[in-house]
């Protein structure tokens, strides 16, 4: 091959064929107990690519798939990435309509479905007018035989402002579905910045429990410790007994996790007394980590990195490191190197220098290439190369940043501003709760007041009283939710996060009359 018909130099289809020549007999791969070295990763991914190819898919074409994490997928990701070709990762957990709908935006030229989800495969491509090709993973299914796409197609060279990733975002604003597109250099810098902070080496070994439809299955950790030669353990779902199993059995070095997987772990029976004596450094992300839950985990001896991100912006943004976690609570920390931030007022867009409380806005290389076939959506959020998140946060006097709130989770109650993350750390302080969220929800004198769902640690007891009586005691009054009910949990999204939107749709139109307290106004 001619030099200048050489890959980018930040495509991603590079680094399992770099693996392969320098440690080809290492584990890459541990995949519910078979493994596959970077040898045998590097070679089908190779193979898969070259049969592509020949089938007919160009390069920018975009082969969507419907699977939970397995090797088989990792070797479709890698084949895509040496083709040209943009894997699209769905979630198996939406209902067929749903899926539906990101199978319309995204438009792949191949579904490929694993045999576990093939009800809801065919369930979701019989709405379409026009299904596509659709084909099983793995060896016995697209690495066999694909289904042709057209007369065979050259080979060009895959370059580093290449589609990658397209990965449908969780935003619940409705309207049509958005899928945030990751080329090779976003993928390259992201991961770059990453082992900047939270070091991946090639004797570690990294639990995956992140879905692979969400891009921290992907630019979290997974792909960081196929660049460095580490071995990634990959699990299909989240079971905390299992998961404590798997850190002693597999000496786990590392993982990341959403606060509510550490809660459930730190819950489980068999905690105090499980092996974690491998488990030297998690990270955390999604929602900022009690101050209780931070010292348990501590006291275990495991390091906790702190982060923030969101799937724009590869995600990586913000990180705070394990010396700092019980110092700065609630922190998320300081950027990550490559990436730069600004907070700005919301209603002007001015930027706000020093402390204060505004909008986050983020720039740099791992900042995505905008929303697939929807420039309207990218123009409200892309501008001046500036990626505005969304997300309202707190500078303090030293440069380190809170996340308050999501400028649309955030509610008016008589003319205040509420944060109902704020609500939510403070009742989670409380001994007897166990988990909670809050809403605002209509209310004809003061426009908008806070609703509380509480569920109870297992062997305690409250009542909506005491709680009102507990954040009376820590938050102004008008934070204070005017209803509490009990629960027995709270929804969430596939990722863990609160589904507002359906709690939202429990408090509208109706009057809490079981289970609540009011909460008068100073």
């Amino acid at each position: 091959m001619r030099a200048q018909d050489a890959d980018g130099l930040h495509t991603l289809g590079r680094w399992t064929a770099d693996r392969a020549r320098s440690t080809p007999e290492r584990i890459a791969i541990d995949d519910r107990g078979v493994t596959l070295t970077y040898r045998e990763l590097d070679q089908r991914a190779v193979a898969l690519a070259g049969a592509f190819a020949d089938a007919g898919y160009a390069a920018g074409q975009r082969i969507a798939t419907l699977t939970g994490n397995s090797a088989d997928h990792v070797v479709a990701f890698f084949a895509c990435a040496k083709a040209g070709l943009t894997l699209v990762p769905l979630s198996w957990r939406l209902a067929p309509a749903e899926l539906a709908e990101q199978l319309a935006v995204c438009a792949p030229a191949l579904l490929v479905i694993e045999p576990e989800h093939a009800a809801l495969g065919a369930a979701a491509t019989a709405l379409l007018p026009q299904p596509p090709r659709t084909a099983a993973p793995g060896r016995d299914g697209i690495e066999r035989g694909l289904p042709r796409a057209g007369e065979a197609v050259p080979r060009r060279r895959v370059d580093d402002d290449d589609p990658l990733l397209a990965v449908f975002t969780s935003g619940t604003s409705g309207g049509r579905p958005k899928a945030a597109v990751l080329t090779h250099a976003n993928c390259f810098w992201t991961n770059l910045s990453f082992s900047r902070t939270v070091e991946v080496g090639r004797d570690d070994v990294v639990l995956c429990i992140m879905p692979q439809f969400h891009v921290g299955g992907w630019n979290i950790h997974a792909l960081l410790a196929w660049w460095t030669g580490a071995t990634v353990v990959l699990e299909r779902g989240f079971d905390a007994g299992r998961v404590l199993q798997l850190i002693a059995q597999r000496r786990v070095t590392t993982m990341m996790g959403v606060p509510a997987h550490y809660l459930m772990l730190s819950q489980h029976p068999g905690f105090a007394r499980a092996d974690l004596t491998s488990l030297d450094r998690a990270v955390v992300g999604g929602a900022p980590m009690p101050a209780p839950l931070l010292r348990t985990w501590h006291a275990r001896g495991v390091a906790l990195t702190q982060g923030y991100g969101l799937t724009e912006a590869g995600p990586n943004v913000l990180c705070l490191a394990p010396e700092e976690a019980l110092r700065r609570v609630g922190s998320a920390g300081t950027p990550y190197p490559h990436v730069e931030i600004a907070v700005a007022d919301p209603a002007t867009g001015e930027e706000l220098e020093g402390g204060g409380r505004g909008e986050l806005w983020v720039r740099g290389p791992g900042v995505f290439a905008g929303y697939l076939d929807d420039p309207a959506a990218t123009a409200e959020v892309l501008v001046d190369g500036w990626l505005r998140t969304g997300d309202v946060v707190e500078r303090d006097g030293d440069g380190f940043l809170r996340v308050v709130d999501r400028l649309k989770d955030i509610y008016i109650s008589g003319g205040e501003n509420v944060s109902p993350s704020e609500v939510e750390q403070a009742l989670l302080a409380h001994p007897a709760v166990a988990d909670a969220a809050v809403v605002g929800a209509p209310d004809e004198r003061w426009g908008e007041t806070g609703a509380a769902f509480v569920v109870v640690r297992q062997g305690a007891a409250t009542d909506a009283q005491e709680l009102t009586e507990h954040l009376r005691g820590v938050l102004a009054h008008f934070k204070v939710p005017r209803t509490v009910e009990f629960v027995d949990e709270v929804p969430r999204t596939g990722l863990h996060k609160v589904a507002r939107a359906r709690l939202r749709d429990r408090t509208e139109g109706s009057a809490r009359s079981a289970g609540t307290a009011a909460g008068e106004r100073a």
